[in-house]
């Protein structure tokens, strides 16, 4: 099952153990020393600049797959989450080494120059949501794919694993994105959709209705999941969706935001003998945002054309933050996951 960090910062120790984490991760990634070292700065000055600058905030520490490229090793992902001033020039604070009094001196432009991936997103009186990754830099370039996934896995109640996951595989044109949702949470919950997360693979060259009957039988013996496929064919320009249980999706189509429907079950404890599944049209103005049930069923996707346009993990992050409200304390684990078409300037 793989690991989650949550760490809240709201004091320098705190700061420790976001280092700690980022470099258990990487351990975890297999990154050799130098990527290590690289890892434990990005995080090292996130967390500090959420002390120093927002008044603390939330450090979330994940394994993933590179959100674009048709292969690699996993990385280590780095979100910073705060709901502070914002930054009101960003051009500034990515200059590579601009930094303020009592900060490593690194800086953003330092954390986005050393990492794989960097992306930042902030509005002034909102806060800052930043994502870097940090891996083994391929010895030759790997082509980018033409959609790109990212996404965030916030556990419940700060717990060392989720029961929620959300994974991503390849087979020719196709790109297939899950998100499940182990029943219930803890450990049980997370061993259902880590088996999901692992069966997908194999059923990628699958359309999202039968890929849902072989999960099906993946997760047969364990409490089952709420499960949500989605598939982009980059050639025919389709996207193909079919799920079971409350995972939540939403579409974008240019201006507008409509949802997709699941079917009620769980997968891998009620059988269904057909499932419906849904078709539309994939172009460069979609974006589709899956979330598990710890995310509220009535927030409001942002149309902000910078987010629109950021790193999907950025735009998963941002998701969880906005949508989070004291009034609606969170009793499950949140993930939300993001599949949108890669930019030209990205490619």
């Amino acid at each position: 099952m793989p690991r989650v960090w949550d760490v809240p910062v709201h004091d320098s120790t705190r700061v420790r153990d976001a280092r700690v984490a980022a470099e258990e991760a990487a351990t975890l990634a297999g990154l050799d020393e130098p990527r290590t070292a690289a890892a434990a700065l990005v995080v090292t000055e996130l967390a500090t600049n959420l002390l120093k600058h927002a008044g603390g905030g939330q450090v979330l520490v994940d394994i993933v797959a590179p959100p674009r490229a048709d292969g690699g090793a996993r990385l280590v992902q780095i979100a910073a989450i705060d709901h502070g001033p914002g930054i009101a020039d960003i051009r500034a604070a990515l200059r590579d080494g601009y930094s303020t009094a009592r900060s490593l001196g690194a800086g953003l432009g330092t954390c986005r120059r050393i990492a794989d991936d960097f992306d930042l997103y902030s509005v002034p009186g909102r806060g800052t949501v930043v994502v870097a990754r940090v891996g083994v830099r391929p010895k030759e370039a790997v082509p980018a794919a033409a959609v790109r996934v990212g996404g965030v896995n916030v556990p419940f109640a700060g717990a060392q694993y989720s029961g929620d996951a959300w994974a991503w595989a390849r087979s020719g044109d196709r790109l297939t994105l899950m998100m499940a949702d182990g029943l219930g949470h803890g450990p049980e919950a997370a061993r259902a959709s880590t088996a999901a997360s692992e069966a997908l693979h194999r059923s990628a060259h699958l359309p999202p209705s039968q890929a849902l009957v072989q999960l099906d039988s993946a997760l047969r013996g364990t409490r089952g999941a709420a499960i949500a496929v989605a598939q982009v064919e980059t050639g025919a320009g389709v996207l193909r969706f079919a799920g079971v249980g409350n995972i939540g999706a939403r579409l974008r189509e240019g201006d507008t935001w409509r949802s997709l429907l699941s079917r009620p079950g769980i997968v891998g404890v009620h059988k269904h003998a057909t499932l419906r599944e849904d078709r539309t049209h994939w172009a460069a103005d979609r974006m589709l945002i899956l979330h598990s049930d710890g995310l509220p069923s009535r927030w409001i996707p942002s149309s902000d054309p910078r987010l629109l346009a950021a790193d999907p993990a950025v735009v998963a992050a941002v998701t969880v933050r906005d949508a989070s409200s004291s009034a609606r304390p969170v009793r499950d684990d949140t993930s939300v996951a993001v599949l949108a078409p890669t930019p030209p300037e990205a490619s």
